[in-house]
């Protein structure tokens, strides 16, 4: 897609940017214990200060409903956002109205303020034209920075790109053109490793990626229902049976489209679901009845590494086993490593993305070394699932 970022804004000494940011933060007595999404953002904010731009931010937090909510506050995030950008950063007690025209007439350029929660008004998630308007007012132009919450057609994602000229910040323009090189045109062969508990979950995105990529490993809980619909006695493991004929429907269309499926070639098994409980590695057809699956083996894991020597192109969504227990992570760090060694030696252009993937790829340390993870997750998923995007739509020039 063409979008306008900001190589294409000049000569704005003076004029007020709203530039949506995501800052929905993890927050503890009233300190940032997460701050990610901040840094994330923080090129975007300095290179319009450093511009002569009165930089607003516009940010939501939480799910106020449309109500103002003490606890869903932006307020005790400013800080926060001073502390990481080296100077001090105004708030605002409204996103619209008085209290944020008159804190914005206080601006001097350079100056950078933050708005209190869009989603203290009804009018944001319902993409209102007059809420969108009002904020439209306090600006000459828009930039969108937060991809995280583009899946969203609410005031100030898409409404007010409508309203003013609109650009791609920096994390917003890397994120687009993360995920153009990953599928939008990829150097094949295209490898997708996706995991995770249920394939309910992912329908969309498996159904969407088989037409995509040349490969597709499937692993985690997911993995065990198409394993159970190929006739494999999963034993305790997490599966949905009901889902068997969806399994085999999405293996018949990656079948026709000449995407070939990866599933697990042998399994971890243990009696109990906890750090260091006793297990072994077992072939598929000797899965114990009282057992479940927590990882894959090492026959498994040297046909992914295969795999992966074969891509040129990996997007990673979610992890091969209960990664978040000792000994059942191996096959996640293993499978997490060898594409970081890859993408460090050329070889290979990774892009991950979702909640547990980037836990994941920050367990096995291999985070640093992918092309670019993705710290968006419904939008992430929603762009796998071949979605369109509402607040990406928007910049489209």
């Amino acid at each position: 897609m063409a979008f306008k970022s900001l190589d294409d804004l000049t000569g704005i000494a003076g004029k007020r940017v709203l530039l949506r940011v995501d800052l929905n933060v993890p927050m503890d007595g009233g300190k940032v214990t997460d701050a990610t999404r901040i840094e994330r953002v923080l090129p975007t904010i300095r290179e319009l200060s450093a511009k002569g731009a009165k930089v607003i931010l516009l940010a939501h937090f939480g799910r106020p409903k449309g109500e103002r909510v003490a606890e869903m506050s932006l307020a005790p995030v400013a800080p926060g956002v001073s502390a990481l950008l080296g100077k001090p950063v105004a708030f605002a007690d409204d996103c619209v109205g008085r209290p944020a025209a008159d804190a914005i007439a206080a601006m001097a350029d350079g100056d950078v303020l933050l708005l209190e929660n869009t989603r203290f008004h009804k009018g944001e998630e319902k993409n209102d034209p007059d809420f969108a308007k009002a904020l439209a007012e306090n600006g000459d132009i828009y930039v969108n920075d937060a991809f995280s919450a583009a899946h969203r057609a609410h005031g100030s994602t898409e409404g007010i790109a409508k309203l003013l000229p609109a650009y791609a910040g920096r994390t917003m323009q890397a994120e687009l053109e993360a995920l153009g090189s990953a599928l939008g045109a990829p150097v094949r062969p295209v490898l997708a490793v996706v995991g995770g508990a249920k394939v309910s979950s992912k329908i969309d995105l498996l159904e969407n990626l088989v037409t995509r990529v040349d490969m597709l490993v499937i692993g985690g809980g997911m993995a065990n229902t198409f394993l159970a619909a190929k006739g494999i006695d999963v034993g305790k493991s997490l599966c949905e049976h009901d889902l068997a004929d969806t399994a085999r429907k999405i293996m018949t269309a990656a079948e026709a489209a000449g995407c070939e499926i990866v599933l697990p070639e042998d399994a971890v098994v243990a009696k109990e679901f906890k750090a260091g409980a006793a297990n072994e590695t077992v072939a598929l057809d000797a899965i114990p009845a009282d057992a479940m699956i927590l990882d894959v083996g090492a026959a498994s894991i040297a046909a992914i590494a295969t795999k992966i020597d074969a891509a040129k192109t990996l997007v990673w969504n979610g992890p091969l086993g209960a990664f978040e227990i000792e000994p059942f992570d191996r096959a996640t760090v293993a499978a997490a490593r060898h594409a970081a060694k890859n993408t460090r030696a050329g070889k290979l252009n990774s892009v991950a993305g979702g909640g547990d993937t980037v836990a994941a790829l920050n367990h096995a340390g291999a985070a640093d070394d992918f092309s670019y993870v993705s710290t968006a997750g419904g939008a992430f998923l929603e762009w796998l699932e071949g979605k369109e995007l509402p607040g990406v739509t928007a910049l489209e020039s």
